[in-house]
């Protein structure tokens, strides 16, 4: 696994050095441009529309757009300068919190926390400290030049960092429109809906959940590499259910639970065949 970090956990005057690896990696299928007439990968360039030619990467700068067609330059030195106000090594632990208090809707990417060489007892005395307190810790620290809020907590033995978005990073749901506070419920769709819920209710099981487009799109991808003729699944029916009421009658019908087998169990103790 290939470490995309190094640096420091910064508990109170604690250093505990370690290692950083990135916990999820993207499954999608991605595809390539390429020209029809040739088949030949697509390149794209950056032009300049003023001048007509296309720019070299030292010829690019980074400009901010403050009004419309009016920007300010930040060069090296700028970013330089701001680098050197904040400790860019150091995941400095702010509080300990209940993980139950962050929605999940704050929470961004998940890494890996390894302990560096002589960072081993620092690490299992934080690990053990979190688990038996049952808190969470709230740091922040620098990734690629943008300092980052995060979480840090324990998964399956392993300290985990949860990257997460600052307050004003998650927008506000005042602006979304169409959601009705104090609509009224009817009594008998919301008793059926409870029941529902109830018939889907189960234990999370992550292993039980896969991609079907992804594992399609891949098995397709297999079939035209061994040039097989692929084959159109016909349209599976679809019922188009409007009344509220019928669609949460229906839905509970096809979600109750099969009862329970109650057939005789049978003994563990096999028949001996009788004596001749």
């Amino acid at each position: 696994m290939h470490t995309m970090w190094k640096g420091s956990i910064s508990f109170g005057l604690v250093n505990i050095p370690i290692k950083m690896f990135t916990a999820t990696e993207e499954k999608d299928i991605r595809f390539r441009y390429l020209h029809k007439e040739c088949n030949t990968p697509l390149k794209y360039k950056k032009i300049c529309p003023t001048c007509d030619k296309e720019v070299r990467e030292d010829e690019i700068v980074r400009g901010f757009e403050y009004e419309t067609g009016h920007f300010i330059i930040i060069n090296e030195e700028d970013i330089e300068a701001l680098k050197s106000e904040v400790d860019a090594k150091s995941i400095d632990i702010l509080d300990f919190v209940n993980l139950a208090e962050i929605d999940p809707i704050y929470f961004d990417k998940s890494y890996y926390l390894s302990p560096q060489d002589t960072g081993n007892k620092a690490y299992n005395l934080l690990r053990q400290a979190m688990n038996d307190t049952g808190k969470i810790a709230i740091a922040k620290m620098t990734i690629r030049n943008k300092q980052t809020l995060a979480a840090l907590r324990i998964f399956q033995n392993v300290l985990v960092l949860e990257t997460i978005f600052y307050p004003d990073e998650v927008r506000s749901v005042n602006l979304i429109p169409g959601v009705s506070e104090n609509l009224e419920v009817n009594e008998k769709e919301l008793s059926i809906a409870t029941k529902l819920i109830e018939n889907l209710s189960a234990q999370f099981e992550p292993e039980k959940y896969k991609d079907d487009y992804r594992e399609a799109l891949q098995e397709l991808i297999s079939k035209k590499i061994q040039g097989k003729e692929i084959e159109i699944a016909p349209e599976m029916p679809h019922k188009n259910v409007i009344d509220l009421m019928e669609a949460l009658q229906a839905s509970l019908k096809e979600t109750k639970k099969k009862p329970v087998n109650k057939k005789a169990k049978a003994t563990t103790k096999e028949k001996q065949p009788s004596a001749v």
